[in-house]
């Protein structure tokens, strides 16, 4: 058996069981239209040379869409996500381009976005998605996982001791808060997908 066998279906799959190509290109542009969405909703940290990382409900979606769709869907949607953001399409945080993806400080969470996506859908296949006390340590897992890519690319242009800094301290209690938000909705979401 394969470590990424799907256990327990997603909520995708109960909710729309459908398991067309159609539907997984439904799905994977509406999940990266929303990570597009919640880039653009921030809270700017002042001052932006010093935080060049801004609060987002990018994480949050982005472990959503992980833990939603599968491993699967989660981490094609990702990569969709990422190609229009290379191709220029303002989808990132702080635009578009594929200097985002390979050359911008803040690159690593980006690439941290497409592991915690997978690492949320195999989790969620696990059942660790059907209530709040399994689900919350695994999305503060989906968040590490981030922020282990964004520190370790952050690091190299300014050094750990300063990405640990502007890169992790001061985001650290919003995506705590993310990561209880995101515990509550998934169970409420199987409560009314089974009635």
């Amino acid at each position: 058996m394969s470590l990424f066998a799907n256990k327990q279906p997603s909520i995708a799959d109960v909710a729309w069981p459908d398991h067309s190509l159609v539907r997984a290109i439904i799905l994977v542009f509406a999940g990266a239209l929303l990570l597009a969405i919640s880039s653009k909703l921030s809270i700017p940290m002042a001052p932006k040379s010093l935080f060049p990382v801004p609060v987002t409900l990018q994480t949050l979606v982005a472990l959503a869409v992980g833990t939603a769709y599968g491993w699967r869907l989660g981490g094609a949607t990702i990569l969709l996500y990422f190609s229009l953001g290379a191709l220029g399409l303002p989808v990132f945080a702080q635009g578009g381009g594929l200097h985002h993806l390979w050359t911008a400080p803040t690159a690593g969470y980006l690439h941290g976005f497409l592991f915690a996506a997978v690492l949320m859908g195999w989790l969620a296949s696990l059942g660790f998605d059907r209530s709040a006390t399994r689900l919350f340590p695994a999305m503060l897992a989906g968040h590490a996982v981030i922020y282990l890519f964004g520190l370790m690319w952050l690091a190299s242009y300014v050094g750990m001791n300063a990405a640990l800094a502007i890169g992790f301290k001061p985001f650290i209690i919003a995506d705590i808060l993310k990561c209880a938000l995101g515990a509550q909705l998934f169970p409420i979401a199987w409560k009314a997908l089974k009635e």
